[in-house]
């Protein structure tokens, strides 16, 4: 049995490994545990609330964009139609003020901190589109003659809060997979004492060396090793390793990770921060916190470009003054603010960093490294480090071998069926899910249970049937073609095998 592409080969004498020999079909018991020793993710609530706010102000913004669309004096122009009606300028004005002060409250509050910081960037080159914007439009209202800009003040806005709007998102649905990590632990632990007797304290509250009982179906708390037991542990979430792992005495486990049907003791040997999941949120909040290589090239352009707006205004004020007047040099002015104001950089960087982003996270994908990985489309060459297989996480069955003629393809698979039904283990999943895709009957099963580490057994049709892994099968002195399970087992195969009416004590 394989993930996807690696399937299953079923002997008749015999059942299935990777050379994983660690094939205990147990029935995986999920606990839910209850999570609130994590905290409450205030920082995640905190930029919720932050997320909402510029939500608020977008749809807001977009409302009172509409009419000042239709009355505006340039889309007027552009398309040829010609809208006048008294208070029509003082309709203009209100619902451009509350745009700005409403809309623009964000970039003009950021701005104020650059300004005192004395180092000038996106938000003040925002802001200085639409304050000159605004400002201008209220002198035609009020005091001078000229064309307003308040669509093009809304506009800017509106684009600049969908904008950030969506980089929130993004940084939120980022922030939820480093909370879904941390949800992996559970958040009590059960410890052994020195008289054998057991407690719950909190996870937290564990020390290097403390002794701790995990039940079967149980999460592993904390980082440690086995001294007594053996289970098979589910450390897909964590490693992406699909097969459950044998775990024995000496063997390595990890928080968050899923025992399997058997009892584990073990010894703390990591707490806090050394622990492997916190290396891995650490690892993930750190990526969060860098910026995309495009968002550092789009801020260091904005200050300068905020300085040669800033300039060319001016320039054009002076130019246009001489020429045609101090009116038409202001207007000039303004232009040249709002024109150089990157509205494209304002959405195009941040949709571009929520869709990688997003896209990273669903697929379960921890990027260390933002900058490498916006180089990813240089690669040409890929090298997998894996063991012959690139696999899906999705078991199937490949291959079934029938070593007496007492049975065919179909008769085996059936029996094989039955057994594995009764089992949560990924590799039983994959061979219920081929029989039936072939529509077979599941036969009844009696006497059935786990034989941990080794495979399954039961009863079917009156019959003793076991499914036992490679090492297991040789441990109960069978004897297979070792050759023949040598090169299925190179091909990434994990090979199991059915023992058929054959008692013995295991």
């Amino acid at each position: 049995m394989m993930d996807k592409e690696n399937k299953t080969k079923h002997h008749h004498d015999v059942h299935h490994d990777y050379d994983h020999e660690h094939m205990n079909h147990g029935e995986h018991n999920h606990d839910h545990h209850n999570h609130s020793g994590h905290g409450d993710h205030g920082h995640g609530g905190h930029g919720a609330h932050m997320m909402a706010d510029f939500k608020q102000r977008f749809w807001v913004v977009l409302v009172l964009s509409i009419p000042l669309a239709i009355i505006a004096p340039m889309l007027m122009h552009l398309f040829g139609y010609h809208i006048d009606f008294p208070g029509q300028g003082l309709l203009e004005f209100g619902l451009a003020t509350i745009v700005f002060f409403y809309g623009g409250k964000p970039f003009l509050s950021h701005a104020w901190h650059e300004l005192k910081s004395g180092v000038p960037g996106m938000m003040m080159l925002i802001s200085l589109a639409i304050v000159a914007a605004y400002v201008y439009s209220v002198l035609t209202t009020f005091f001078i003659s000229g064309m307003n800009y308040y669509f093009e003040l809304a506009s800017l806005i509106l684009i600049m809060l969908a904008g950030h709007y969506i980089e929130m998102k993004a940084q939120m649905s980022a922030g939820n997979a480093v909370e879904s990590l941390a949800k992996l632990l559970p958040s009590d632990a059960e410890v052994i004492h020195e008289d054998g007797s057991t407690s719950e304290v909190k996870v937290d509250q564990l020390k290097k060396g403390d002794r701790i009982f995990i039940r079967p179906g149980a999460k592993i708390p904390i980082d440690a090793t086995v001294y007594e037991g053996h289970s098979e542990v589910d450390e897909s979430m964590l490693t992406g390793e699909s097969v459950p792992v044998l775990k024995e005495a000496d063997a390595k486990i990890v928080g968050g990770a899923i025992n399997g049907d058997g009892i584990l003791k073990a010894t703390v040997t990591k707490t806090g921060t050394d622990t492997y999941l916190a290396q891995i949120i650490n690892l993930v909040t750190d990526a969060q916190a860098q910026k995309s290589k495009a968002q550092s090239i789009a801020d260091v352009w904005a200050k300068y470009l905020f300085y040669i707006a800033l300039v060319a205004g001016i320039i054009a004020f002076v130019a246009w003054t001489g020429v045609d007047g101090y009116l038409m040099g202001l207007q000039f002015m303004v232009a040249t603010f709002v024109i150089a104001c990157p509205h494209a950089l304002g959405l195009a960087v941040p949709l571009v960093n929520a869709e990688s982003t997003s896209l990273a996270a669903e697929s379960g994908l921890f990027i260390q490294n933002r900058i490498a990985f916006e180089d990813a489309h240089k690669i040409d060459k890929i090298v997998f480090d894996k063991t012959g297989t690139l696999t899906q996480g999705e078991f199937g069955v490949d291959e079934i071998t029938v070593m007496d003629d007492k049975f065919n393809e179909t008769s085996l698979l059936q029996i094989v069926y039955a057994i594995e039904s009764q089992s949560e283990h990924p590799i039983a999943r994959g061979i219920v899910k081929e029989a039936e895709s072939r529509k077979l009957e599941k036969l009844p099963v009696a006497d059935y249970h786990n034989l941990t580490g080794k495979g399954l057994e039961g009863t079917v049709n009156g019959r003793n049937i076991q499914i036992l892994s490679p090492k297991a099968t040789r441990q109960a002195g069978y004897t297979f073609d070792e050759e023949a399970f040598k090169a299925s087992a190179s091909k990434g195969r994990t090979v199991v095998f059915v023992i058929y009416d054959r008692l013995y004590n295991i």
